[in-house]
Order: structure tokens, then sequence, then C-alpha cells
């Protein structure tokens, strides 16, 4: 859960709608999400993976290769977290959700850019091709609500009063 008794950020809780529309909003511009599963041996794996340009209404899609790891770790346990980062909008937000992995030839299409052949070098029939479906269930975001110098000088007065000064907005989000 998101840092909801810090006194730097204002804390807002978000649901349904509102919360999809949150989310939407801060994944926008942001083209790719560190997606982290469950390995073997009970640790987390991380790596980077291409957000697809779909508008966001609780479900986020991606394209990986059916022979990587990350299908594996899915096979055996669904639970997944993405993180996002906009460092020069100081804009960060981690969703957690449950994947599935499909073969579905329809959504490769939908979902398919020619950058992908980089990856992909058979183009959209390339059969290692595997979709990876996320429903987001939850969510924390933390964003600034001012531009780097005004935040500069919020950062400082927050210094200077104790962490008074309230430098951003957190919150979680349910979707």
């Amino acid at each position: 859960m998101s840092e909801k008794n810090d006194h730097d950020s204002e804390y807002k809780e978000l649901s349904g709608a509102e919360g999809t529309k949150k989310i939407g909003e801060m994944i926008g511009d942001i083209h790719i999400a560190m997606m982290t599963t469950v390995a073997k041996d009970g640790s987390m794996s991380s790596r980077p993976m291409a957000v697809q340009d779909t508008p966001f209404d609780g479900t986020l899609w991606f394209l990986t290769k059916k022979s990587s790891e990350k299908i594996e770790e899915v096979e055996a346990d669904q639970h997944v977290t993405l993180t996002f980062a906009e460092p020069k909008d100081s804009e960060y937000l981690a969703l957690k959700g449950r994947a599935n992995i499909s073969s579905d030839r329809t959504k490769i299409k939908e979902l398919w850019n020619p950058l992908y052949k980089a990856w992909f070098p058979k183009g959209e029939d390339d059969p290692d091709i595997a979709v990876v479906k996320v429903d987001v269930v939850e969510g924390d975001y933390w964003e600034a609500t001012s531009g780097k110098i005004v935040m500069l000088v919020k950062y400082a007065a927050a210094a200077a009063t104790g962490g008074k000064v309230p430098v951003g907005e957190a919150g979680h989000i349910t979707v």
C-alpha cells in the first residue's frame, strides 16, 4: 500500500472508473514497464516489457517469447507487479495483477507493431510469440504536483520545516 501516513504527499484512495482513469493517464506516455514475476526459487524476477498502445480499461497486454522464463513463472504463479516510472515528470506507479498466457493469433495481430521484428524476425506469424494479459487488481502511485523548479523549492521548504510542506500526491488504486 502507498505511504498513507507520510505527510509529504496528499494521499488519495481511488477505485472503479476514477482509479482506472488515473492509471490510464499515468501510463499514457510511458512505453516500458518493469514486469516482476515470482521465480522458481521464490525470488522476484524483473524485466522490461513494451507497453501496448491500447486504452487502459483494467487490462494491460504484452507480447513475449513463449520460450522465455517469464512464461514458466507466470504459469506457476499468476501474480505479477508492473512498475512504471516517468522521472522527468516525477510520476511513479506500481500495479499488482494476475497474468495469463495465450497464443491467441487474433490478439497477436491486433497488438503487432513492425518494430517487434527485432524480437520476432518471422513477423507476427512467428510461432514463438505469446500474449501476456495482465488484469490489474490494485496499485499505488506517487507524483509531483508541480514543475521541477517549484518542486526544488518545496523540497527545500520541506527540509527546513521538517517535512511539513506537501510535495506531491500519492495514493492507492483499486480497479
